[in-house]
């Protein structure tokens, strides 16, 4: 029996381990560590509302790789 614990990033959309990865800052949907590590803590949707309240700027997420 294969179990897969894999999540789909919602800022650059790649398929990691749900064990790997890191909430939003803001609604706390699952972001990839390569994400993370590129310094984007928020999703694609929360991005696009616009700065965080805080004014904190807000990385752009990286490229997905070619595959």
């Amino acid at each position: 029996m294969t179990e897969l614990d894999a999540m789909k990033c919602r800022a650059c959309g790649r398929e990691e381990r749900a064990s790997e990865g890191y909430p939003c800052q803001d609604c706390g949907t699952f972001i990839c560590n390569m994400c993370e590590l590129h310094g984007v803590v928020r999703c694609q949707a929360c991005a696009a509302k616009g700065p965080r309240r805080d004014g904190d700027p807000v990385p752009a997420a990286p490229a997905s790789p070619a595959r």
